[in-house]
């Protein structure tokens, strides 16, 4: 019992089925399921939907954070690879054409992939910062995206990148199978292989790692190289919500959101050991509390400090100096030490 109690992902799935509980009793409709034109409908089914872009920037922040490092640059990518792809489409002869979304999409990701690189090279081979060498990009992304879009909102008609995000196959949403995809392989990646050991170990010491012949250098290369792609895919995902590229609205803030999914599951900030699964959790937590705060109507300005008081209590929760205080408080009410039941006798006598 003590081992389940101490699992770093105990506390995570306690707190997502504490909400998904809550949720049932405050609406019953919450686990109900529908099929409609062979799609399968339902707030779990949205849950899973509205997750896929978050869930695929945590993925990547997972293993940048697990190097030690930090990508604040996500939510720029985002609104960069949207704005390429949209783009493309809009000046194509023939939006609505597969191959055309194809082209768009492909190069949506390249061009994420090159910004990856960019956010490695900085860090990884000329030593800045992570949280300055990304800071940079996300100051500048946007800005990047504006000038592709013309400084406006690109929008589009294109039935083909639309399915990417609201299309669905086998009853289940596009978005839900794509954020599967990237999980399954992070996690072959990672723990299939020496690859997961090996960031693990450079971001436990990456000076000791070197010593030993790592090459941590290319592994952290590789993390915000990764981090890049998750992004980029995210926001083509994003971009295919509302067909419109906006280049301050996509991917704001979800840097912040997916740093928080990541601690919620259970990675230390300070590198080192890190859990996938623990991050898949995290993303769950954070979108199904964000349908709860919808369903109570807790207002827009207000959203964010509601959201905050929850994540703190959840913090609380799984932290372990809360538990040891607990403990320690417990057994002190549960026994008396030996020279206070000698002193109860001689008051007695």
């Amino acid at each position: 019992m003590k081992k389940l109690f101490k699992h770093r992902l105990t506390w995570p799935v306690a707190a997502l089925a504490a909400l998904v509980v809550i949720n049932t009793i405050a609406r019953p409709q919450f686990l109900s399921l529908t099929v409609k034109e062979n799609q399968l409908y339902g707030p779990l089914v949205t849950i899973l939907r509205d997750s896929a872009p978050l869930m695929l920037v945590a993925l990547g922040m997972t293993l940048v954070i697990a190097t030690r490092g930090i990508d604040l640059s996500v939510g720029a990518v985002m609104a960069v690879s949207g704005a390429v792809s949209l783009t493309i489409i809009a000046r194509s002869e023939a939006p609505g054409s597969f191959a055309t979304v194809a082209i768009a999409v492909i190069v949506g990701i390249l061009v994420a992939l090159v910004l990856g690189v960019w956010n490695g090279f900085l860090v990884s081979v000329l030593g800045i910062q992570p949280i300055i060498a990304t800071l940079v990009l996300m100051l500048a992304g946007r800005g990047v995206a504006l000038l592709i879009t013309g400084g406006a909102i690109t929008t589009v008609v294109s039935p083909p990148y639309k399915w990417i995000a609201a299309g669905y196959i086998a009853y289940l949403p596009v978005a839900m199978f794509i954020s599967i995809a990237a999980i399954v392989a992070v996690a072959l990646f990672e723990r299939r292989t020496a690859l997961g050991v090996l960031t693990e170990a450079v971001g436990i010491n990456p000076e000791a790692s070197r010593l030993a012949g790592v090459r941590s250098r290319s592994i952290i290369w590789g993390a915000y190289i990764v981090s890049g792609v998750l992004a980029g895919v995210a926001g083509i995902i994003f971009a295919g919500r509302t067909m419109a590229a906006d280049a301050n609205a996509a991917g704001f803030m979800i840097e912040l959101y997916a740093i928080l999914a990541v601690v919620l599951g259970g990675t230390s900030l300070m590198g080192g050991k890190f859990s996938i699964a623990g991050t898949v959790i995290g993303v769950l937590i954070i979108q199904t509390l964000d349908s709860t705060i919808l369903f109570l109507g807790v207002p827009s300005a207000q959203k964010p400090l509601f959201f905050a008081i929850v994540v703190v209590i959840v913090v609380l929760i799984q932290s372990t100096r809360v538990h040891d205080f607990g403990r320690s408080v417990g057994q002190r009410f549960a026994r008396k030490e030996p020279t206070d039941i000698r002193i109860d006798e001689e008051v007695a006598a």
